[in-house]
């Protein structure tokens, strides 16, 4: 896509958000089936690759993320803001489904990821959601920015590139932002107990 067709899409997208803000109910309707291939696409990503035996699907963590984006204020400023409200919404459903099997198998049963999921070019321990919730809560007490970005790269999917035009930055800076973030969670949950803390 060229700049130029980015521009008009971010566009596009943004007047969908203002006016399905202001009530304007076919733009919500436009907005859902702008945004829902795209969602599932993500949602698709996140679960590729999980434990056997899961029981939430692609298509289950869409809606109940979109039922949450729905019901919550709905006051989005942009694609940036919207996708990031998204990402969080799928982070709190997976969340929520760890704990809940967790709880179920009391024996640490919880959805297990790795870092690799985070790009993190280092030996690997696999970890689990809610460890990685854990994590990505510290680093948000320490730097909202770099929390946003992981989000919008592990639970949004979104390419450094995305990262960048969606949060006005240069590529570079991203680059380093990410790179830091990446170490940063990587010894955080190196240092934590598997399975998080209690």
């Amino acid at each position: 896509m060229t700049k130029r067709g980015a521009a008009l899409e971010q566009d596009n997208f943004s007047r969908l958000l203002l006016e399905a803000r202001d009530g304007d109910g076919r733009c919500l309707d436009s907005l859902i089936a702008a945004v829902y291939t795209e969602l599932k696409r993500i949602a698709a990503s996140l679960m590729r690759g999980r434990v056997n035996g899961r029981t939430l699907q692609p298509t289950a963590l869409v809606n109940e993320a979109w039922l949450r984006l729905a019901a919550g204020d709905s006051q989005w400023d942009n694609k940036a803001h919207f996708f990031g409200a998204a990402a969080r919404a799928m982070r709190q459903v997976l969340i929520e489904e760890a704990r809940r099997r967790s709880s179920q198998k009391r024996a640490g049963g919880a959805k297990r990821v790795t870092l690799r999921d985070l790009d993190i070019k280092a030996e690997e321990p696999d970890v689990d959601l809610l460890a990685l919730d854990e994590a990505l809560a510290a680093l948000a007490d320490v730097d909202q920015h770099l929390a946003r970005m992981v989000d919008l790269r592990y639970f949004a999917g979104c390419s450094l590139e995305e990262v960048a035009g969606l949060m006005g930055r240069s590529l570079a800076a991203v680059k380093r932002d990410w790179t830091y973030a990446r170490a940063w969670l990587f010894d955080r949950m190196s240092a934590a107990p598997c399975g998080g803390t209690s």
